[in-house]
């Protein structure tokens, strides 16, 4: 063994890891077994808290259940709040895709957080007889409970700050819901007109249904505070002390200030990734449903001279190589493409919640990087079209007031009075002659002139009354 280097052993045989890093020889050959995504596990900052809090925990417990040498457990306990602060973040290389249902980045965690524990105490690293990575650090535990439960405390933190970002287009759609109320402009449904609403009643709907999709969030983040840690390898609490599970499940809701519970039945928790399809599933709603807002905003801005143009989007840069002058509505479409992923992902989700045999759920870590992933895209899309779309949109409210009053639409109005056989009539003579509404029902003397201004005034028209006679 060199100087700069160290030798560590498995059951599998001997390597010679840098003295320089805190993993060790089960990290180093998943470092060589997994070069699959390219993006390490260290690139999940909550994914690694999540970890150093479950380490935490367990050596807490395992302290107060006299198992593990106090000196052993207090300094696996500073070794994991160095994890939770982020001082070794860099430390934990293996690919977040997988073989070994998170084995590896279970004892990713528990070598460094062993060799860090040996530092404290004034040893060399690779000291194994003084703290051992899994007859210390990884004491009453397994992988199969570690792993996931480290993975719901990272999702639901995760989640925390998804419900941030949509809070902030909600607000901003809300604004712009406010500053457009006194914008009449034409309804449309299936792309034909329909009646006359506001451009305010407009983007309120889209603050509304973004709203609903928050509580939504909440309720599926909700289903994460149940954990199986105790379970050890299929939920038996098998080589875990008595009241191991309880109190790890305690320690782990102090030092986290997550409301976790410890699930009734461990054997089910263990196998169970439902909590997961249920938030894919949400995500997937989410995105569908902000993809559909992305859509309208790129109908009203469409033109501006042969589309809709009621409303402007902020240019952010040249949008062709060719056609001089053009702009495209370059924000909604990346945000329409964000949805496309996260819609893709949730297929990926469910076939890996699927493929869990028997008593555990291998596939957990394709789950947690698609749901990560799926966070982090949202999260960046949807503060991108709060700030640099939402917030700078600017309505034409002229072109909004002449479409309503050129439409036959508002012949719609008139049904109270004329009924709906004349006022199809009406319609089908305006679309024929290309007359207005206004002028036929003089013409035809079918209503006063002041009874009609009545019916299609701009302000019966943005806050309808129902008018009889």
């Amino acid at each position: 063994m060199s100087d700069n280097k160290r030798t560590e052993h498995d059951f599998i045989g001997e390597l010679e890891i840098p003295n320089d890093v805190y993993y060790g020889v089960q990290t180093y050959r998943a470092m060589e077994n997994f070069p699959i995504t390219g993006i390490p596990i260290s690139t999940s900052r909550t994914l690694v808290r999540g970890l150093g809090y479950v380490k935490k925990a367990a050596a807490m417990a395992n302290r107060d259940l006299g198992v593990i040498d106090p000196k052993v457990a207090e300094a696996i306990i500073l070794a994991s709040e160095a994890v939770i602060r982020g001082e070794l973040n860099d430390q934990f290389t293996v690919d977040m895709i997988q073989g070994g249902a998170g084995t590896s980045t279970n004892m990713n965690a528990n070598e460094v957080i062993a060799n860090k524990a040996l530092e404290i105490m004034g040893y060399e690293k690779g000291r194994y007889d003084v703290v051992h990575p899994n007859n210390h650090v990884n004491f009453s535990q397994s992988t199969n409970d570690a792993y996931p439960t480290a993975f719901r405390v990272a999702l639901h933190e995760k989640m925390d700050l998804l419900i941030e970002s949509m809070e902030r287009l909600r607000e901003s759609f809300a604004k712009k819901g406010e500053e457009f109320q006194g914008i009449l402009k034409m309804g449309r449904t299936q792309l034909q007109d329909a009646v006359p609403m506001t451009l305010g009643q407009e983007f309120t709907a889209f603050a509304v249904t973004i709203g609903e999709d928050i509580r939504r969030i909440k309720e599926a983040q909700a289903l994460l505070t149940e954990v199986n840690l105790g379970a050890t390898a299929i939920g038996t609490t098998i080589n875990a002390p008595e009241g191991y599970p309880e109190l790890a499940t305690q320690h782990l809701r102090e030092v986290t200030g997550i409301p976790v519970t410890l699930a009734e039945n461990l054997v089910e928790a263990t196998s169970d990734t439902g909590a997961y399809v249920q938030i894919s599933g949400v995500f997937k709603r989410v995105a569908v449903k902000i993809s559909k807002i992305c859509n309208d905003l790129r109908l009203l801005s469409s033109g501006p001279r042969a589309g809709l143009n009621e409303i402007n989007l902020p240019k952010m840069q040249p949008g062709s190589s060719i056609m001089p002058g053009k702009v495209n509505p370059v924000i909604p479409e990346v945000v329409n493409q964000i949805a496309y992923q996260v819609i893709g992902a949730d297929v990926t989700i469910t076939m890996a919640a699927e493929a869990g045999q028997l008593q555990l759920n291998v596939m957990e870590p394709v789950i947690a990087y698609n749901l990560f992933n799926n966070i982090k895209i949202m999260i960046n899309g949807f503060d991108v079209l709060a700030t640099k779309c939402v917030e700078g949109i600017t309505a034409n409210a002229e072109r909004c007031a002449e479409m309503v009053m050129g439409s036959i639409g508002i012949v719609t109005a008139l049904n109270p009075l004329l009924g709906y056989e004349t006022s199809a009539g009406i319609a089908k003579q305006a679309l024929l002659s290309g007359a207005s509404v206004y002028d036929i029902v003089l013409e035809k003397n079918l209503l006063s002139k002041e009874k009609l201004d009545e019916i299609l005034s701009v302000e019966n028209l943005m806050n309808p009354r129902f008018i009889k006679d």
